[in-house]
């Protein structure tokens, strides 16, 4: 039973740092049950409306850490309890015998994960002197991570805002009305600075799957409120007479269509209909799109 308990923690641990290295160090990569844990509380959070979609994304972002640091001290706690109380050695005055075999193994599991090293209790069995510092070890390591995955999602954010933003002043500036009607070199310079921009966000959302989940309380830095408008410019500049426009207009359209992908496989059950994914996007962000979409067939072939 002991060995057991000794393997079952092993898993624990083992899953634990998969989960860790799949989030924060894979590409494009993403662990199971961090997914699971941001899902869950987008999902909860969308009791409260509007202004619980606005906290989902931290909240989802204490959770995945939550989740990481669980399973770490659970499955430290199944390698000591074999252990408790022989294998440990306790200062006079605390009796071992006072408290279950499992509170104390959970208890030098949450200290020795916390770094904090208290000293009223060591072990004294060999093997757990030679791996139970591997807990501190991995405790300061996943502090470390926690904080190179959020220094990871708030430039993405970032990045998403000022895209939204700008595109949100370009719709202001009625761009729509007259972009048919300016320089060519100019209209094209536009749309492909927003192609770039989107490009960059479709990484950033592939990488950091869980940035998703953050959503903005003003529908001028939401995205999933603006990128309608930077569609229907898109599929604008594809009547455009000019060459180059038509074609920065349906470079515009395919990123537009690329991102939209992304969200569908990642976040959404829903058709391949590009029109239908933005839709629902700026439905779970509880936005409105800025411009309905055009009719089908209205962009030339």
């Amino acid at each position: 039973m002991s060995v057991l308990w000794v393997v079952a923690g092993v898993a624990l641990i083992v899953m634990g740092l998969d989960e860790v290295f799949h989030t924060v160090l894979h590409p494009t990569g993403r662990g199971r049950l961090s997914h699971l844990a941001a899902r869950s509380t987008w999902a909860l959070t969308s009791r409260f409306g509007r202004r619980g979609r606005t906290v989902a994304g931290p909240v989802a972002a204490v959770a995945v850490v939550a989740v990481w640091a669980a399973l770490q001290v659970v499955g430290w706690t199944l390698v000591y309890l074999p252990f408790v109380p022989d294998g440990f050695e306790y200062n006079p005055g605390i009796d071992p015998e006072a408290y279950p075999a499992i509170v104390e193994a959970f208890y030098y599991s949450t200290v020795s994960m916390s770094t904090l090293g208290l000293g009223d209790v060591y072990p004294t069995d060999p093997w757990l002197r030679i791996f139970a510092p591997l807990q501190g070890l991995i405790g300061f390591a996943l502090l470390t991570a926690a904080v190179a995955w959020f220094l990871q999602l708030y430039p993405d954010l970032g990045r998403r805002r000022t895209l939204a933003l700008r595109i949100a002043l370009i719709g202001r500036a009625d761009t729509a009305g007259h972009l048919l009607n300016m320089e060519s070199a100019t209209s094209s310079g536009l749309l492909d600075s927003l192609t770039a921009a989107l490009a960059q966000s479709r990484v950033d959302v592939w990488q950091n799957s869980e940035s998703y989940y953050f959503t903005e309380a003003e529908e001028t830095a939401s995205l999933a409120a603006q990128l309608p408008y930077a569609l229907h410019l898109a599929r604008l500049a594809r009547r455009s007479s000019d060459r180059t426009v038509r074609n920065s207009g349906q470079m515009l359209e395919e990123a537009i269509d690329d991102y939209a992908s992304v969200l569908r496989d990642r976040f959404m059950r829903v058709g391949s209909d590009t029109g239908e994914i933005l839709r629902e996007y700026a439905r779970q962000h509880r936005q409105h799109p800025t411009v309905p979409d055009e009719p089908a067939g209205s962009a030339p072939a």
